[in-house]
């Protein structure tokens, strides 16, 4: 290799290098599988709105622990986590799961999706006992799995609408949102949304069911201080975190125990964050989608 072809190679040599280090930071350490965009055989519809959201490496992160945080708040969920998983131990083991699941379903084949789905079901046979309220827990209950459903879906999409790669419409919003609630209806959950309005409504309908559990608040001090290594992924992982609470209604965030200060969010952590999701998306760019539905 010549002087001026090292030179010139030299930026995506550093896009590579950046791209491992941010992906086994967050314990993705497996390139993800090539996409099907034929039509006929993907899951999802190749010019739909899932592949936008869920390609966005960066606004995923901020979803996805906003989505952790806030289905900690069903004492029942919870009571599976806790009973059921190794989340101190192994604290990205879950997250490489869900990320896996969402890829193959997201990218994949009608025929790996629907295995993958299998798999969750059958993993999820096991996980059942009793819950801090006396009342028996089944992770495939359907009314469970309406939950944790909407958590996901609500905290994705929220992640994209703030610091996403594009702007979506509210129709694209709710195009989300229906294309979610297959995955929802495939998985067994009862009644899942299929707009912006019916996952706001969705939500709204567990707050009875809702607190803020033993098991739940050592799981959020868990998450919120004891994964992050290294003083600067420690700041990426403050803002990422702190920007996730912002996505919540501000009855979850008051049962969840976390606050948001509204000017230091305006002027500070959007911008910031922002800027951080930015600079994650030049090293680990979004999939190239087909073009959006409008």
């Amino acid at each position: 290799m010549s002087t001026i072809e090292w030179v010139t190679g030299a930026p995506a040599r550093l896009r590579r290098r950046a791209n491992r280090s941010i992906r086994n930071a967050v314990g993705l350490n497996r390139e993800p599988p090539p996409p099907c965009n034929d039509p006929a055989l993907t899951y999802f519809p190749v010019d739909g709105v899932a592949r936008i959201v869920h390609g966005d490496l960066s606004s995923m992160l901020v979803g996805g622990l906003g989505s952790l945080f806030f289905q900690m708040l069903h004492p029942h969920a919870m009571a599976g986590v806790a009973q059921h998983s190794r989340y101190q131990a192994d604290p990205f083991g879950r997250l490489l799961q869900t990320a896996n699941f969402i890829g193959h379903t997201t990218y994949g084949t009608k025929a790996a999706a629907y295995a993958d789905i299998e798999r969750v079901l059958a993993v999820h046979q096991s996980v059942r006992g009793i819950a801090d309220d006396g009342q028996p827990y089944y992770a495939n209950d359907p009314h469970l799995l309406a939950w944790v459903h909407a958590c996901e879906v609500s905290m994705f999409l929220g992640g994209y609408q703030h610091f996403g790669a594009l702007a979506i419409t509210g129709a694209q919003a709710d195009a989300y949102v229906k294309e979610m609630a297959q995955l929802a209806r495939d998985l067994g959950a009862e009644n899942p949304p299929t707009s912006v309005a019916e996952l706001r409504a969705t939500l709204e309908s567990f707050r009875p069911e809702l607190r803020l559990c033993p098991a739940a608040t050592t799981a959020r001090d868990f998450v919120a201080h004891g994964v992050a290594r290294g003083a600067q992924q420690r700041v990426a992982y403050w803002l990422l975190m702190n920007s996730s609470f912002t996505l919540m209604t501000p009855w979850a965030r008051d049962m969840l125990g976390v606050s948001v200060n509204p000017g230091l969010n305006r002027l500070v952590l959007r911008p910031v964050t922002a800027v951080l999701c930015a600079a994650l998306r030049v090293a680990v760019p979004p999939a190239k989608p087909f073009t959006l539905r409008a």
